[in-house]
């Protein structure tokens, strides 16, 4: 069973009709989705890519594309109070295209994560993970640093994945700052043979107005999700809706893949990707 942890994609600033500027959560709503992001990987070092694209109908149409062109992760052989502990890292690349207005593109913040993933008996898997997004200029980063927290919890057993995430990220106050948000993902997949089928769902919400003014956004989508297990190589693809929005201007539709790589392990690679 592919087991990977979750990649981590910045989305600031939206941007809005008028004089509203969106910025919603640091991590894009959904990404951890088809991943058991609570099970514990074997040891070994793996590259993740996660592509994705998605239109938002408001006025003007909003167009967001994302890429992490190598989310790395390394399973250390170490373990605290029977966790085993992983180190990662990513920068990913986003574009952010307003119809009739305003284009931004570029590296978001660098992240720098620590995990600790245990296996609770009976296919239940859960852990913990901190990180700092670091300050970064560029047209869709921050000049300031911020922490990301995330609780996990996956079932694992006769082909089912029933994952949940929760993610807490902090903000800044001030009108160059952004909310404190509140994440959580959900999937319910079963695998055939090499195929995986389920279905995804996720919602965000803002904790809090950075300055005067501010409307505070939330959502809640839902998807379909399909897979293939080209042995080396597993692939994920999926579609999700908004199926309520708040502050948004609109509900957003996107297309996701999840391309996973295990660059080295020291045990065969058929063993490291099946359970």
């Amino acid at each position: 069973m592919k087991t990977i942890t979750t990649v981590i994609m910045a989305t600031l600033a939206l941007g809005a009709p008028a004089t509203t500027v969106y910025a919603g959560s640091e991590l894009m709503p959904g990404i951890s989705t088809g991943i058991p992001l609570g099970v514990p990987l074997p040891e070994g070092v793996y590259s993740i890519t996660i592509p994705t694209y998605g239109s938002r109908d408001s006025d003007p149409r909003q167009d967001v594309t994302a890429v992490v062109p190598a989310w790395l992760i390394w399973s250390t052989p170490w373990t605290i109070a029977g966790g085993r502990l992983l180190l990662d890292t990513v920068m990913p690349y986003v574009d952010i295209d307003v119809h009739g207005g305003p284009q931004f593109s570029g590296f978001a913040n660098p992240f720098l994560d620590a995990q600790l993933k245990w296996d609770l008996g009976g296919g239940f898997f859960g852990g913990f993970q901190a990180g700092v997004y670091l300050p970064i200029e560029s047209d869709v980063g921050h000049d300031w640093a911020a922490f990301q927290g995330v609780a996990a919890l996956s079932y694992l057993k006769d082909g089912w994945n029933l994952s949940s995430t929760f993610i807490f990220g902090t903000g800044k106050d001030g009108t160059d700052g952004a909310p404190s948000w509140f994440n959580v993902d959900l999937t319910a997949t079963k695998k055939f043979g090499k195929f995986e089928i389920g279905a995804v769902a996720f919602g965000s919400t803002d904790l809090n107005s950075p300055y005067f003014g501010y409307a505070k956004q939330s959502q809640f989508a839902a998807g379909g999700l399909i897979g293939y297990d080209f042995d080396i190589v597993n692939v994920q693809l999926k579609l999700t809706t908004d199926l309520y929005e708040d502050n948004y201007g609109g509900h957003d539709t996107r297309v996701w893949a999840n391309i996973t790589i295990p660059l080295w392990n020291p045990m065969p690679a058929g063993n490291i990707i099946r359970k």
